[in-house]
């Protein structure tokens, strides 16, 4: 059976760039050889709305430093980045120096201007991909409050939801991330932002539904178990495939 370290960050988002790297590459480096981790939405640059092409350009940069330090270790987090003349929110999955998987955000906030600045992205890109023998989904913040998003990632073994998450609707947050976890007997690992603005509620929550919520700390550490996820699909089958 599959076990392996999962880890949520609850980290502040810095004006400058090159900070947010730092910080993240430190906490990898720390991190166990075989964890999983996922970084808040953004958490390189922030929204940087007004930084847009620096902040795209900053992309490829952090993806080849963060290459040089991921090992076999698993890195989820997004950032922004341009295709041809449009700027959008992509998720990468970054494991052994290249990127396994990648989706841009597909539902996004107009009530955060998201609408204004990016092209939304392909909502059946929402896909599992496979990481060592674990199915993996990913869900970019305001996608969380689609079910039908849910339903499309169902037999997923793990959801990373990488966040920048209101803090007025932080209830919001721990209602639907603890919910998927149950609907789709999951473990969900979710990552909001440490900002003054922001939930800073990161999560890890397994197919039972048992929560472990930021503490403070930057690094909320828990273990994938397989044998979990199976255990609870044979409890309360309500015919969730698991390939």
């Amino acid at each position: 059976m599959i076990s392996k370290p999962i880890i949520s960050l609850c980290i502040p988002t810095d004006t400058h760039f090159e900070n947010n790297l730092t910080k993240l590459i430190l906490l990898l480096s720390h991190a166990p050889e075989d964890a999983i981790l996922v970084a808040p939405e953004v958490c390189l640059t922030g929204f940087a709305y007004e930084r847009f092409e620096e902040a795209a350009a900053f992309t490829p940069i952090a993806l080849q430093k963060l290459s040089e330090w991921i090992g076999n270790r698993l890195l989820i987090f997004t950032a922004i980045t341009k295709i041809d003349d449009h700027f959008v929110n992509t998720a990468y999955a970054l494991s052994n120096g290249k990127i396994i998987h990648a989706q841009s955000k597909a539902k996004l906030f107009a009530l955060g201007g998201e609408t204004e600045h990016f092209r939304a992205g392909e909502e059946g890109a929402i896909m599992k991909f496979n990481y060592a023998g674990i199915q993996i989904g990913i869900l970019i913040c305001f996608e969380l409050r689609f079910k039908s998003l849910w339903q499309q990632l169902e037999g997923c073994d793990i959801i990373a939801i990488p966040s920048q998450w209101g803090k007025i609707r932080s209830e919001h947050f721990i209602t639907l991330t603890n919910a998927l976890a149950i609907m789709n007997q999951c473990y969900v690992i979710a990552s909001d932002a440490n900002n003054d603005d922001t939930s800073g509620m990161s999560g890890i929550i397994t197919p039972f539904g048992s929560e472990l919520r930021n503490n403070g700390s930057e690094a909320l550490n828990s273990t994938y178990e397989e044998r979990t996820v199976i255990a609870m699909r044979r409890y309360l089958d309500i015919g969730i495939p698991r390939d």
